[in-house]
């Protein structure tokens, strides 16, 4: 079987280069770290509310269309348009 070649782009290819020359250190111990980041993420995608919504036919039509392409549940990518939005601040 033939391997694939991985197609990088200049930071993953800096971070190799580092890593061969030895220039990276450890972060040692990262378990509280990622404990800690694990729970955040958690929380942040917990979903303990619901609500329902009227939408244009036509709408809903396009929010599945789209929601197809990117591969996720319609109701997911809506959700996940809201967060955006909100996420970023954009008004």
């Amino acid at each position: 079987m033939k391997k694939r070649k991985l197609k990088l782009d200049k930071e993953e290819k800096e971070i190799i280069l580092a890593d061969e020359k030895g220039l990276l250190k450890s972060a040692g111990d990262i378990s509280i770290l990622r404990n800690k980041y694990m729970n955040i993420a958690k929380n942040t995608l917990r979903k303990n509310k619901t609500i329902t919504i009227r939408l244009a036919e036509r709408d809903l039509l396009h929010v599945k269309a789209e929601a197809l392409t990117v591969g996720m549940p319609y109701q997911t990518f809506i959700a996940s348009i809201i967060h955006q939005r909100l996420a970023t601040g954009a008004r």
